[in-house]
C-alpha cells in the first residue's frame, strides 16, 4: 500500500514536502491523494478518536436489537447529500468515515502481515508491536489451529491500540518465486491456502477486530502492478486464484481489499465484474470491499462498480443523480461496521498489552514450526557442541536485525537479538564470526555454518538469484572446502539453491520469523526443536522452469486500440490451473525440493490406509484413515497429505491436488491413527461451459505422504452420478 501519507503538523515544512511528492506521485498513478487539499496551516496532526463516545441515545440506529443492515439504513435515512459525498472513501488516511452530526466516528484501520506496522506518521495507543513470523511462514506450519492463535494475537494487540481493521491477512497464490511480497501470502496450492485463512479470520474476529482479506485478486506480481493485465481464463480464476478467498469469506471475513492490477480487462479497485459479478455474487461476499491506497481512476466506475470504500479518499464531486447508487456505498460499509459492535463499545483495551509476553512466546513458537530442514546428509544436524572444538559462522545475514517484507507488512518487533549475537551465547568461545572469511579459515573450521538471505518488499519483485550482497557463491565455495558446512537461509520465498544443494551437508530453510527467529534457529540446529515445518510452494532449480518464467509481462503501451486507462503490462497466465506442484508434474520438470517437502530429526512409518468405501456418490463424504508411527528416537511432528488424482477428465487436470492435510505430534515408538476426508467438491473442476462446478463420474485415486513427490499410500475409489 502507498507509503507516504503525511498529515502535516504546524509549521513542519519536512512533512508539507513529503505530502506533495506524495500528491505528484498520487496525481502520476491517476489516483486520488493530491485531493486530499492542500495543507492548512498550522493544521494539527491525526490523533485518534480514543476516547469512546457511544451514539447519540435518540437516534434510531443506536438501538442495538435492530439489525445491523436496518442501523446501516437508519444513518443512510438521515445523512445530507454533502455527508454522504464525504462518505464514499476513507478518512485522513487510515480511518473509515467520520460523520460527526450523527456520532458516527472514524475507525482507525493498520497493515498487518507479521503483525502490526506501527504508522509513524499516525498517533496510536502502541509504542511497539510483536514481529511474528510472516504469514508464509504460517502457512509452512501446517497448522491451522495455529494459525487461529497467530491472528488472535494480532488481534489483541489491534485492541491494545485502538486498532478496528486489520489490512489483513493477505491470500495472494504464489505463483512465481520473484514475487516481492510472497512472504506476505500464504503459499502456492489453494486449498492450504484457505485452511489456513479460514482460522486466520475466525480468530481475528473474536477478538474485535475486522480482518480485510486481500488483494483480490490475481495480484501475483509487484513490478508494475498498477499498469498490469492479469489475463487467465475462467477455470484458472476459480480453481487456483479464489479459493482461498472462498474460504475467509466463508469465515465471515468482514473486508476484502481489492488489487491494483487489472484482471482480462478489469480493473479489480472498481470493476463491477471484479466486486459485483465475481466477489458478490459467485462468492457470496456480503461485506466492505475496500479498495487498495491511491489506485481508483474513475469515478463514476467506482461508484458503479460494487466498491464501498475508495480509499485513502474519494476526491470527486458525486452527481445528484448517482445519490442511489452512493446509499448503497455506505450502507456497506456502516452494516459490517455495526455488525462487529464498533460503534456500540470502546476499540481500544489497554488491558491487552498485558498479553504481549505471550505473544513473544508464541513468536517464538511459530517460528520454530514454521522452519524446514531441506537437507540433512550423514545426520550433520542437530548440532553436538560436544563434538567440535571450532565453529565458524560467516555471511552477513547473520548480522542483521530482522528481515521481514519491506512496505506496509513490515513491523520492526522489539528486544530482537540477531543470529550471531544468539549463536555466541549458546557456543562461546568455540564460535568466530567472519562475514568473508578466508580459504584457509573455512579449511579449518570443524563446522562451518553459512548464513545466507534475501530480501522482499512492497512495489518490487525480486530475483530468484541470490545477490552478492546477501550470500551468492558462499554456501559452495565453503563447501568445496569444507564437507561439514551448514546452510542457514533466512528468505522470504524460494531462492536459487542449485550450486550447492548437493554440496553442503545440511540446509535449513527459515522464512522470515519475526523477533523470535534467531531463537528459533538455534533451537532447530541444538535439536532442542525438533522441525516439523514443510514447504508451501515448490522451490524450482532455475527460474527458467517456472511457468512465470515462460510468459513475461509484455508491455502493449503501443498496441492499437488501448486506451489511457487501459493497463499498460499483460501478464498472460498460459499455464492456467497448472500453478506450482501441478505445473511442474504435469511438465515432468523435477525440481530442487517439492511441495510439501520437509524433513525431520526423526522418521516416520504410513500404513494401514483405509478408505470407508470404494464408490462416492451425492453428497456422500468418503472417510480416509491410516496409520502414522515415529519410527525414529526422538519425538517428532509429521505433516501428513492427502492428494486426489482424476484417473480420466474430459479436461486436462493436475496429476494430483492436495485436499487434506494433518499435523500429528508422535514420541519415538508411538502411533496414530489419522482420519481425514473428501467429498464431491474436492474431485471437481470449474466447468466453463457452464460456468460452473462439475464432478465427472469415474476413477479416482487417493495419495497419502510426506510431499507432493513423497507418496507412502494410494487406493482407488470410483465416483458415481
Amino acid at each position: 500500500m502507498f507509503q507516504k501519507f503525511l498529515i502535516p503538523g504546524p509549521k513542519n515544512t519536512k512533512r508539507q514536502k513529503l505530502r506533495c511528492q506524495s500528491a505528484l506521485v498520487a496525481i502520476l498513478f491517476g489516483s486520488c491523494l493530491g485531493a486530499w487539499g492542500a495543507p492548512k496551516k498550522h493544521a494539527e496532526p491525526v490523533i485518534m478518536d480514543f476516547p469512546f463516545v457511544p451514539l447519540p441515545a435518540d437516534k434510531v440506529y443506536a438501538n442495538t436489537k435492530l439489525t445491523p443492515e436496518e442501523r446501516a439504513a437508519a444513518v443512510v435515512k438521515e445523512m445530507t447529500f454533502e455527508e454522504k459525498a464525504n462518505s464514499l472513501g476513507g478518512f485522513q488516511g487510515f480511518y473509515s468515515p467520520r460523520i460527526e452530526r450523527l456520532g458516527i466516528r472514524q475507525l482507525y484501520f493498520l497493515n498487518a502481515s507479521q503483525g502490526i506496522h506501527i504508522r509513524s506518521d499516525l498517533n496510536t495507543a502502541l509504542d511497539k508491536s510483536t514481529s511474528f513470523p510472516c504469514t508464509l511462514a504460517l502457512a509452512a506450519s501446517y497448522d491451522p489451529a495455529l494459525s487461529e492463535q497467530f491472528a488472535k494475537a494480532i488481534g489483541e494487540e489491534c485492541r491494545a491500540g485502538g486498532i478496528a481493521v486489520l489490512l489483513g491477512p493477505g491470500m495472494n497464490i504464489y505463483r512465481s518465486s520473484e514475487c516481492g511480497r510472497n512472504a506476505e501470502y500464504m503459499g502456492e496450492d489453494p486449498f492450504l491456502a484457505g485452511q489456513m485463512v479460514y482460522e486466520y479470520v475466525k480468530g481475528m474476529q473474536s477478538i474485535g477486530v475486522m480482518a480485510t482479506i486481500k488483494h483480490f485478486i490475481a495480484n501475483n506480481t509487484e513490478n508494475h502492478r498498477r499498469l498490469t493485465d492479469s489475463v487467465m481464463s475462467e477455470r484458472s480464476i476459480f480453481e487456483i486464484y479464489t479459493p482461498a478467498f472462498k474460504k475467509g469469506i466463508e469465515a465471515d471475513a468482514g473486508a476484502v481489499m481489492t488489487a491494483y492490477n487489472a484482471v482480462n480487462g478489469h480493473w479489480c479497485s472498481v470493476g463491477k465484474y471484479i466486486n459485483t459479478e465475481l466477489l458478490r455474487e459467485k462468492l457470496g461476499f456480503k461485506g466492505v470491499i475496500m479498495t487498495d491506497w491511491g489506485v481508483t481512476r474513475e469515478r463514476d466506475e467506482a461508484i458503479a462498480s460494487g466498491a464501498n470504500l475508495i480509499m485513502p479518499s474519494f476526491p470527486w464531486k458525486p452527481k445528484p443523480e448517482q445519490e442511489k447508487a452512493m446509499d448503497r456505498m455506505i450502507t456497506g460499509w456502516l452494516a459490517p461496521f455495526f455488525k462487529m459492535g464498533f460503534y456500540d463499545r470502546p476499540q481500544l483495551d489497554p488491558s491487552m498489552k498485558e498479553k504481549f509476553p505471550a505473544h513473544n512466546q508464541l513468536a517464538l513458537k511459530v517460528a520454530q514450526e514454521s522452519i524446514i530442514l531441506l537437507k540433512n546428509s550423514s545426520n550433520l544436524l542437530p548440532i553436538d557442541g560436544s563434538k567440535y572444538k571450532s565453529i565458524l559462522v560467516v555471511g552477513n545475514a547473520a548480522e542483521r536485525k530482522i528481515y521481514f517484507c519491506d512496505g506496509s507488512g513490515g513491523v520492526k518487533g522489539y528486544d530482537f537479538v540477531n543470529l550471531i549475537d544468539t549463536l555466541k551465547k549458546e557456543y562461546g568461545e568455540k564460535l568466530t564470526y567472519e562475514a568473508a572469511p578466508t580459504d584457509d579459515t573455512i579449511k579449518a573450521a570443524d563446522l562451518v555454518i553459512v548464513t545466507l538471505a534475501s530480501k522482499g518488499g512492497e512495489s518490487k519483485d525480486r530475483p530468484f538469484d541470490l545477490t552478492e550482497e546477501l550470500g551468492k557463491g558462499l554456501a559452495e565455495r565453503c563447501a568445496g572446502l569444507n564437507p561439514r558446512t551448514v546452510v542457514v537461509a533466512i528468505v522470504g520465498g524460494g531462492i536459487r539453491m542449485t550450486d550447492f544443494r548437493d554440496k553442503v551437508g545440511a540446509i535449513v530453510f527459515a522464512l522470515y520469523g519475526g523477533q523470535q527467529q534467531s531463537q528459533a534457529i538455534l533451537d532447530v540446529l541444538t535439536g532442542r526443536v525438533n522441525p516439523s515445518g514443510k514447504l508451501p510452494f515448490t522451490i524450482e532449480k532455475e527460474f527458467a522452469d517456472s511457468p512465470a518464467a515462460l510468459y513475461p509481462q509484455v508491455d502493449v503501451r503501443n498496441v492499437k486500440g488501448t486506451t489511457p486507462h487501459s493497463p499498460e503490462y499483460r501478464t498472460e497466465y498460459k499455464e492456467g490451473v497448472f500453478v506450482g506442484y501441478r505445473w511442474y508434474e504435469s511438465k515432468k520438470i523435477e525440481p530442487l525440493f517439492p511441495f510439501g517437502f520437509g524433513l525431520s530429526y526423526t522418521t516416520f512409518k504410513y500404513d494401514d490406509l483405509k478408505l470407508s468405501s470404494t464408490k462416492l456418490s451425492g453428497d456422500d463424504v468418503l472417510k480416509v484413515s491410516f496409520t502414522i508411527t515415529n519410527t525414529g528416537k526422538v519425538a517428532g511432528a509429521e505433516v501428513v497429505q492427502l492428494y486426489v488424482q482424476a484417473t480420466q477428465s474430459s479436461v486436462p487436470r493436475p496429476v494430483k491436488e492436495l485436499k487434506g492435510f494433518k499435523k500429528v505430534m508422535l514420541k519415538p515408538g508411538e502411533s496414530a491413527q489419522v482420519e481425514l476426508s473428501v467429498n464431491r467438491q474436492d474431485l471437481s473442476f470449474w466447468d466453463e461451459t457452464n460456468h460452473n462446478w462439475k464432478a465427472e463420474p469415474g476413477q479416482f485415486n487417493i495419495l497419502v505422504g510426506a510431499s507432493s513427490a513423497d507418496v507412502r499410500l494410494s487406493s482407488g475409489f470410483e465416483l458415481t452420478k
